[in-house]
């Protein structure tokens, strides 16, 4: 609120004084020709000067005026100007993020075990907002992680992508601590369902093999027909060669070709920020057979929106403000009544 309130009281005092800007240099300027029009009036009728100098003296003043009056126009878009280059300067002058890791560590094969141990991370050193946070998640099970707005669930994920970095504590893939990893070869691994979906100007074919550009349409037409998205492929005009931009489908059909692209790659491990949050219910249900033949056999980490898709997960850890508060199934943590209850049963909000 006091943010806001600060942002207004600026907004407000930005905008009235470079509104009054102009109407005051007017104002200056016709002051300047009357100024001209008395004093050489007065002149003239002593004959000191004629009508003539009158009139050029005028022109003068406003050959003066007129380009002032022009950059009190623009002072304000002058100061936007220069806020926005502070930030452009203030971006350009951060360092470099560390691409390359001494010495990488190349696992052959990921399986998909995840272990946080002890972490702490803050987006500012002197403000942690993930504190202590431990768990150890076994290949091929489904965890979802849950809690009130600002419980710390998306920088989770964010640490998990190597997005960030943790302060303090390790987290392992396949027992190899992340920042051994290089962060290419770590995402390589990693499939993504978010809730805002992305379709590329293209083919549906294209727009299914982004990650798998070499596939062919055999290993397409499957990856579609186990995430249920072949069903309203066929029914378009060219099918996979139908071309797509982001009016041509609707948010579940968009959905589904995101599922397919990852049936595609079949990465070991899945993350899902509230995926199924932005569309009805009746489509919930198709995208969310498409995710169930998705999630078999992987390690997926689930973000929910909707607690009733996460009620058959092995594992359910409820944060708040970066701590583990519960963890357990759906029917322990229904059975304790606690903070995940209340969630549950909409007593607390949940982002």
């Amino acid at each position: 609120f006091r943010s806001n309130n600060v942002l207004y009281k600026s907004a407000w005092k930005s905008q009235f004084l470079s509104g009054l800007m102009m109407p005051i240099m007017q104002f200056v300027g016709n002051l300047g020709y009357a100024g001209v029009a008395i004093s050489g009036g007065i002149l003239a009728i002593k004959n000191v000067i004629t009508i003539g100098d009158i009139q050029a003296f005028i022109q003068y003043v406003k050959n003066f005026t007129q380009p002032i009056q022009q950059i009190a126009q623009v002072a304000n878009q002058l100061q936007s100007m220069a806020a926005a280059s502070e930030r452009v300067f203030e971006f350009l002058d951060e360092e470099e993020e560390d691409i390359t890791v001494e010495n990488p560590v190349k696992p052959d094969h990921i399986e998909g075990s995840v272990e946080f141990s002890h972490v702490h991370f803050g987006y500012n050193p002197d403000q942690i907002i993930i504190n202590d946070f431990s768990a150890k998640v076994k290949p091929g099970q489904q965890v979802a992680i849950v809690g009130p707005t600002g419980a710390g669930k998306t920088t989770m994920v964010k640490l998990l992508m190597r997005f960030y970095d943790v302060n303090s504590g390790t987290i392992k893939v396949s027992g190899h601590d992340i920042r051994k990893i290089t962060r290419e070869s770590l995402r390589d691994n990693y499939g993504m369902v978010l809730q805002e979906t992305w379709i590329k100007n293209g083919t549906v074919r294209d727009n299914i093999s982004i990650g798998k550009p070499e596939a062919t349409d055999t290993e397409i037409i499957e990856a579609a027909k186990l995430t249920h998205s072949w069903e309203f492929i066929r029914r378009l005009p060219k099918g996979l060669d139908t071309m797509l931009n982001e009016d041509s489908l609707s948010q579940g059909q968009k959905q589904l070709l995101c599922i397919a692209r990852l049936m595609l790659l079949k990465p070991p491990v899945l993350i899902l920020d509230e995926a199924t949050s932005s569309i009805d219910t009746r489509t919930e249900s198709i995208v969310q057979k498409g995710m169930d033949n998705l999630m078999k056999g992987r390690t997926v980490f689930v973000i929910a929106h909707r607690l009733s898709t996460i009620r058959n997960s092995d594992a359910i850890i409820v944060l708040e403000h970066g701590k583990i508060i519960e963890r357990g199934d759906h029917k322990d943590l229904i059975k304790q009544k606690g903070t995940y209850y209340q969630l549950y049963t909409g007593k607390l909000e949940l982002s």
